[in-house]
């Protein structure tokens, strides 16, 4: 359960109520602060929106972030995103799962989406991108992209540390791909 209400638009002023057209749980509870949320929102919509990024390589970075972090919320929502709108595929996401948990073999990434997906969990485990990754990335994308890359992995561990530290509850919408792709049961 959240520790902070749920609102509504009804429950805030009218200039802050465009801050919920997508009223998912956590804009509902970030909303409590609509200053920050509004800071919140506008980096998040670049992320989506602004960046040159390639969506299907930003998707695989946040459910990378979202399944090492074992965050329900962002794991299911943005598995269910990256599959239904930017390219990811079943195979991609058990593959992630498989790297993730050191097991046999690789998840047969290329190159580049290999190095975004160390990246991502490099930045959860150490806080950095190590030198190896950082210049397989510079290989294969420019400068701005790398830079787009590593903001919104920020972002995103940023996120997860949120919905965590407010008890941010998954939608029902969303709680099925925890079934279909669920996190390892802990040794």
């Amino acid at each position: 359960m959240a520790r902070v209400p749920y609102l509504s638009p009804e429950d805030l002023a009218e200039a802050d109520r465009d801050l919920l057209k997508r009223p998912i749980t956590l804009h509902r509870a970030l909303v409590n602060s609509p200053g920050m949320t509004r800071a919140f929102l506008g980096l998040g919509q670049h992320i989506r929106y602004g960046s040159r990024l390639d969506p299907r390589l930003r998707e695989l970075a946040i459910i990378q972030v979202g399944y090492l972090t074992r965050s329900d919320y962002e794991y299911s929502h943005h598995t269910r995103l990256g599959l239904q709108q930017f390219g990811v595929t079943e195979d991609d996401i058990r593959a992630i799962s498989r790297e993730t948990d050191g097991e046999a073999g690789d998840g047969g990434f290329p190159e580049l989406e290999t190095a975004v997906l160390k990246a991502a969990r490099e930045m959860v485990t150490d806080l950095g991108v190590s030198d190896a990754t950082y210049a397989t990335l510079e290989r294969h994308l420019d400068r701005e992209v790398v830079v787009d890359l590593i903001v919104t992995i920020g972002f995103y561990c940023g996120v997860v540390r949120i919905l965590a530290s407010l008890r941010i509850d998954v939608e029902d919408d969303y709680a099925p791909y925890l079934e279909r792709f669920p996190f390892p049961e802990r040794a």
